[in-house]
């Protein structure tokens, strides 16, 4: 598994961000993946993680799916979850992303799946994913660290 790069100010991934996940992403050059126990802090209904926070780790392994397999950075169009089963505080969690199909470099579509310590599928997704431009990502890779050009190149 490879290291991806991750960012100062990303809610999702960003070190610097003191209010977000500061998540880490790892990819085998077709899957990413990430791990990570949600906090109390996280919670919607009492000891249930809140949905729009799932939302957000899938949106963003995802996204990272269809950047590792197009080099291209994207945003989100359009995003679809289904909830299986609550997610509680405290659980080992691992949430997986990958691109579906890219229709001629114009849209990408993705799934993702989050999943607990046993495989159990907690929350499944599929998203709509429009490339930035090109003009766009040498601005947006000033806020990453860790080598970002294999990516891009």
């Amino acid at each position: 598994m490879r290291e991806l790069p991750h960012t100062h100010s990303c809610f999702v991934c960003g070190e610097s961000n003191a209010i977000g996940f500061r998540l880490r992403f790892e990819t085998d050059g077709r899957v990413v993946q990430t791990r990570f126990r949600p906090r109390r802090e996280h919670i919607g209904f009492q000891n249930v993680m809140h949905g729009g926070l799932i939302a957000t780790i899938l949106d963003e392994v995802m996204v990272w799916g269809c950047a590792v397999a197009t080099r291209r950075f994207a945003y989100c169009a359009e995003l679809s979850v289904r909830f299986l089963s609550p997610v509680r505080p405290g659980e080992e969690l691992v949430a997986f992303g990958e691109l579906a199909t890219n229709r001629k470099g114009r849209l990408f579509e993705a799934k993702g799946t989050l999943r607990d310590a046993s495989g159990k599928s907690l929350a499944e997704a599929k998203g709509k994913y429009v490339p930035v431009k090109s003009e766009d990502v040498a601005a947006m890779a000033t806020d990453f660290i860790g080598d970002a050009r294999w990516l891009l190149g």
